[in-house]
């Protein structure tokens, strides 16, 4: 078998992995929800306070996709939520533009051909839905790598995200269950 055809099969597997794992992953955060107050014995007031904002962390959620994004919690329920949905791939080519900003000048080729290929290009496993010229300018940016080719592309993602699924997440019966169960 070729490498790519070994890719591809890899990354349906995948896919069936976190669909299946979506549910798994909802009822983790309930039972995490409903853990008594034994697990805290022998802890300090400090402790105890950490845990009682950590209770109320998904209500902040609903303030903006930022602070969404920028919970730990909060971006693993959205994920869920996304692959729940079939449209993961857009916090997946996100977060994969997020890490690429931080790579080493000497990785920034090669990351930016993985990613195009993966995300961006016409026969990609998990292509984002990018406009005709977003993708241009994209494809253009390949030709010299840099830490910023993707910005164009990442921002029309994390605005999709933010008008399409972040609405649909807040009316999820995922999120209001978790808020029901903090509130």
């Amino acid at each position: 078998m070729n490498a790519v055809l070994v890719e591809n099969v890899f990354l349906l597997i995948q896919c069936f992995v976190l669909f299946y794992r979506a549910k798994e992953l909802r009822a983790l955060f309930g039972s995490l929800l409903q853990k008594s107050d034994h697990s805290n014995c022998g802890q300090s007031k400090k402790n105890d306070k950490l845990r009682l904002n950590e209770v109320n962390e998904p209500l902040k959620w609903r303030e903006s996709f930022e602070k969404l994004l920028s919970s730990q919690n909060g971006l693993c329920l959205f994920r869920a939520f996304l692959v729940s949905e079939f449209s993961e791939e857009n916090i997946a080519f996100y977060l994969a533009c997020e890490d690429y900003r931080t790579s080493k000048p000497s990785k920034l080729a090669s990351k930016a051909k993985k990613i195009y290929e993966e995300f961006i290009c016409s026969d990609a496993p998990r292509e984002v839905n990018l406009d005709h010229a977003t993708k241009a300018i994209t494809m253009e940016n390949m030709q010299r790598p840099s830490l910023s080719c993707f910005n164009l592309a990442q921002a029309k993602i994390y605005t999709l995200m933010e008008k399409d699924c972040y609405p649909r997440f807040l009316k999820s019966s995922m999120y209001l269950d978790m808020t029901r169960r903090t509130g």
